[in-house]
């Protein structure tokens, strides 16, 4: 590992022009690729002290040996070397993507002299037209039939066609009406590119033009007594609409865009593109990201724009909604025009109306498939033993921690200050071992740790059975615990959120309780670093271990079980403290709390403001005022 400044340019050194820059280490391998509309600025960026770089970025560079740039004659060029290098060099500390699904499309191969319509995974079938990606197999397969059905063109492999060529006798789906047999005759190549076109316009959103068309002939040949080709139109017209109705409508029918929500956590992103095509949701896709850098929202949209056109049979539509735009949003929709080959494309941010939405629709997909991630991850056996052999590692301990604690303090201003423990053994959640504390008075976060902690390990020394009455940790609710020992096992790591002030609180309790044989570190949520007692310097996990992984997802369940406790009883108190007032019943209550929003803000409210609120009268809103405020001055002695 070379010292950063060894290789630093000087700053004259480095052109001020577009660029795209390479961090190398000493084996030359490409560590990351980024692009710059100023490589001096930009590089300036990563050279700066170490304490003031963010974790991973100071990682990267202290991993480095070198640095390298090549100066490109715009902004667009930049983007395209960056996504050549990227794809070429694989950079450990680029954004990675987890989509190894090979999404199915519905293709119709136009440069045929007879199209055929088929299903493929190939995204570059030469002058074909894409219809899709699909979720599911059987959902390409199934409008398929249902199109066959409304304009009947070939499906059948090209070797079938030329032998019915050459035979004049129609392949197996012409023989049961289920193509119109451009290869035997039946139709011309001319009739037959025609229902192509029409197949094609149709889905391509332009929909009703095709169902108003067949509901005329039907009830004209009706009108002629013709009810074979009637029928003909009939099931020609149920087709269409079987068709339409699997597709959602979500805007207005000449709405051709793309959506992407994405929701991501310090770890990993997951990615829900919407298809719309017509105003009707024509495909979508679906992918997870793996994060080694801390990325805002616009440097993910960069990448992931780059990642879903690459290559991909999905054309490109005149509008793209993302989340929020990147930096280099024009230079964006420059290369994805080039990549259209026709007109403008605009890449915007959805703010109100059908729109915005739809992209909620798309984020809570995203969010639904980012748990789902987190929760293959957990629920598997291989990466846990490998996380906890990780940890055991990173952080020097003699053995696995297979039990393991951690500890969150949870308050509002001060108030209601609360703390949770949960508990994690083979790397999975024992929910019937995690604690609640409430805790009276603290001065800060620090001794609130220090207070909760000495409580959890004197159980050690001596456990006892529960008795809710005297034990600080049930607090009344916790009542299936009164014949259970409490805190039977002691844990092999302990964690508390924070970093090094939480860490040596949580220290000096374990001193003062005389247990040498627990490991402690702290987890710090803005950079995901590990703090050990006594280490001046965190400790940094490889942003896509399993063991960055699992640390990460039990503090993350601490700080969900603290934050619960604290709202349920903050709920209760601001309850117990209005419903004690005489007068004041449960619909007054919530007419009040609707009105005023919180109790600290009728706290403030004068009797004339109170009394504005329906079914609150002058006398009863000065009851209520001087309540609340006796009670405020009783908490403050």
């Amino acid at each position: 590992m070379a010292p950063p400044l060894s290789y630093r340019p000087k700053p004259g050194e480095i052109p001020t022009s577009p660029g795209v820059y390479r961090f190398r280490d000493e084996t030359s391998r490409v560590l990351y690729v980024g692009k710059a509309k100023n490589l001096r600025a930009r590089l300036s960026n990563y050279f700066a002290p170490l304490h003031t770089l963010h974790e991973r970025t100071r990682r990267m560079v202290t991993t480095a040996s070198s640095v390298e740039w090549t100066v490109v004659g715009s902004d667009i060029e930049a983007l395209q070397l960056e996504y050549t290098w990227i794809k070429e060099f694989d950079p450990p500390f680029n954004v990675k993507f987890r989509d190894d699904k090979t999404y199915p499309y519905m293709a119709i191969t136009l440069a045929d002299e007879a199209p055929r319509v088929l299903v493929t995974r190939n995204p570059r079938i030469k002058g074909a037209r894409y219809f899709g990606p699909y979720p599911k197999i059987w959902a390409v397969h199934d409008t398929i039939d249902l199109m066959i059905k409304a304009f009947p063109i070939r499906t059948c492999s090209d070797s079938s066609y030329k032998r019915a060529m050459q035979s004049g006798k129609p392949c197996f789906p012409g023989q049961i009406g289920r193509c119109g047999g451009p290869c035997s005759g039946k139709v011309t190549l001319e009739e037959h590119r025609a229902m192509v076109d029409d197949f094609v316009s149709f889905m391509a959103g332009h929909d009703r033009r095709f169902v108003t068309d067949a509901t005329r002939k039907m009830k004209d040949a009706a009108a002629r007594q013709d009810y074979e080709n009637a029928a003909r139109y009939r099931d020609r017209l149920q087709a269409l609409e079987a068709v339409l109705e699997k597709s959602a409508v979500v805007l207005k029918d000449s709405v051709d865009a793309d959506l992407f929500g994405v929701v991501h956590d310090e770890l990993s992103a997951a990615v829900q593109q919407f298809i719309v095509r017509g105003g009707r949701i024509r495909g979508v896709r679906s992918w997870t990201v793996d994060k080694e850098l801390d990325l805002s929202t616009g440097e993910l949209v960069d990448s992931i724009l780059q990642r879903a056109y690459d290559g991909s049979a999905t054309d490109v539509p005149r509008e793209v909604l993302v989340p929020e735009l990147p930096e280099d949003a024009d230079e964006l929709e420059t290369w994805l025009a080039g990549i259209r080959g026709k007109g403008r494309v605009r890449l915007k941010t959805a703010q109100r109306g059908e729109k915005a939405a739809l992209m909620q629709t798309a984020n809570l997909n995203a969010k639904n498939a980012l748990q789902l991630y987190t929760m293959r991850r957990t629920a598997d056996f291989v990466a846990r033993s490998q996380a906890l052999t990780d940890i055991q590692e990173a952080i020097g301990m003699e053995q696995a921690p297979l039990r393991i604690e951690c500890f969150d303090v949870s308050h509002l201003s001060g108030t209601n200050i609360v703390a949770s423990m949960v508990v994690f053994e083979d790397g999975l959640a024992r929910k019937d071992q995690y604690r609640r504390f409430s805790i009276a008075s603290s001065t800060d976060d620090t001794d609130s740790i220090y207070q909760v902690l000495s409580r959890r390990l004197a159980y050690l020394t001596t456990p006892e059975t529960v008795d809710p009455e005297s034990d600080p940790t049930a607090d009344g609710i916790v009542a299936d615990d009164v014949k259970r020992k409490k805190f039977a096992y002691p844990p092999q790591l302990l964690i508390v959120d924070g970093g090094q002030p939480q860490v040596q609180a949580a220290q000096r309790a374990l001193q003062e309780s005389g247990r040498t044989d627990i490991q402690l570190v702290g987890m710090a949520k803005r950079l995901e670093e590990i703090w050990l007692p006594d280490n001046d310097y965190p400790v940094i996990l490889p942003r896509n271990s399993e063991a960055l992984f699992l640390l990460q997802r039990v503090r993350d369940e601490a700080h969900r079980f603290a934050i619960t406790y604290q709202r349920t009883k903050r709920k209760r108190d601001i309850t117990s403290v209005l419903t004690e007032i005489p007068g004041l019943g449960p619909a007054r209550v919530k007419a009040l709390l609707v009105h005023f929003g919180s109790v600290a803000a009728m706290r403030e409210a004068t009797p004339e403001a109170i009394a504005a609120v329906k079914g609150v009268g002058p006398a009863l809103a000065q009851t209520i005022a001087d309540t609340l405020r006796d009670r405020q001055r009783a908490n403050s002695r």
